[in-house]
């Protein structure tokens, strides 16, 4: 079965892309890094969050979100944001999809989510006080589900 892919575009925090690094690791997920990190990736917050786990981990690094587009051609990809209007769980995933996540402060660009309102996706927060999820709890939440609709929970 062809692996999942998170891509993080423009990271911020250090300790969240050590525990997505680390969610990859555990579940055979390529990471992507996507444009200007906040970070080093030799960053000591990164490695206390997953680092020592970069040996486990498939992680490529990429200029532009549309660099790594015009790698995959064929890709499928979902788009992360509490804007979206279909929920995660309505993706429809199949393995090989990338799943898109933006900076821990903005998100996505609005005019990426404007041209692919099919593919943006959100997770359901019920709360009208809290305005987001933690970026590596939101990746968890979402991977984990494309890792059910295709079964592969099933295999464990």
């Amino acid at each position: 079965m062809n692996p999942f892919h998170i891509v993080l575009v423009e990271p911020e925090i250090p300790p969240n892309t050590g525990n997505i690094a680390r969610l990859c690791g555990a579940t055979g997920t390529v990471l992507h890094l996507v444009g200007k990190l906040g970070f080093s990736i030799d960053d000591k917050h990164l490695k206390r969050a997953g680092l020592d786990y970069w040996e486990a981990v498939d992680v490529r690094r990429w200029e532009s979100l549309d660099e790594l587009q015009g790698a995959f051609p064929d890709g499928r990809f979902w788009y992360t944001s509490k804007k979206a209007s279909k929920s995660h769980v309505e993706a429809g995933f199949e393995p090989g999809d990338f799943i898109v996540f933006g900076k821990e402060t903005k998100g996505l660009p609005e005019e990426l989510l404007d041209a692919h309102p099919d593919e943006s996706i959100r997770i359901p927060i019920f709360s009208p006080v809290v305005r987001s999820l933690n970026l590596s709890t939101a990746a968890g939440i979402v991977l984990y589900e494309a890792l059910r609709q295709v079964g592969k929970l099933e295999d464990r």
